[in-house]
């Protein structure tokens, strides 16, 4: 026999391979099903905005607090209709390099309270120069990305608030996001 043969099966050959402990197996199974358990439930009682809207109805009225007794949900509270919408005039914006021109089409409508429409209305020309400008710093690559008109929405309402006031511009609603 050579060396090498008679050293390597005698570390082998009494001793049984060593077995990896269970504990850290069983302590994450555990941990797993109670963080899914708790995340159910904290879903299904209401107190997360998603879910099961199973949260439990107001005490004292007698009702299930399900609306019209067959299990359904209650009806939504109905927005305010106490505003008046300023139309704000289209906008083209050219974008990018001469090599890859593009252009966004923009067109919006301001959200106000009715007693500040005419007020916002004699604003209209800052309210274009801030949206043209904030979109003109835009890349096409800004616009692609996905969720970006949500992003790039709350950065205009914000704009806009600064120019005409806060509690002017309750909100801004695009009418037309298209880039070309």
């Amino acid at each position: 026999m050579t060396d090498a043969t008679a050293d390597a099966p005698a570390e082998d050959e009494g001793t049984p391979p060593k077995k990896g402990s269970k504990l850290p197996l069983l302590i994450g199974l555990v941990l797993a099903l109670a963080g899914g358990g708790g995340g159910f439930l904290a879903a299904w009682s209401g107190l997360l905005p998603f879910g099961g809207g199973h949260a439990p109805s107001e005490a004292g009225d007698g009702d299930s607090g399900h609306g019209d007794g067959h299990g359904s949900d209650p009806p939504l509270p109905m927005p305010d209709t106490n505003v008046a919408f300023v139309e704000l005039p289209p906008l083209t914006i050219s974008m990018g390099t001469m090599a890859n021109l593009h252009h966004l089409r923009f067109r919006a409508s301001l959200e106000v309270p009715p007693q500040y429409a005419a007020e916002v209305e004699t604003l209209s020309p800052r309210v274009i120069d801030v949206l043209n400008s904030y979109l003109r710093a835009l890349r096409p690559e800004d616009i692609e990305a996905p969720g970006a008109l949500i992003r790039l929405r709350s950065q205009m309402l914000r704009r806009l608030q600064m120019v005409a006031g806060e509690d002017r511009v309750r909100d801004l609603l695009v009418l037309e996001f298209v880039l070309n």
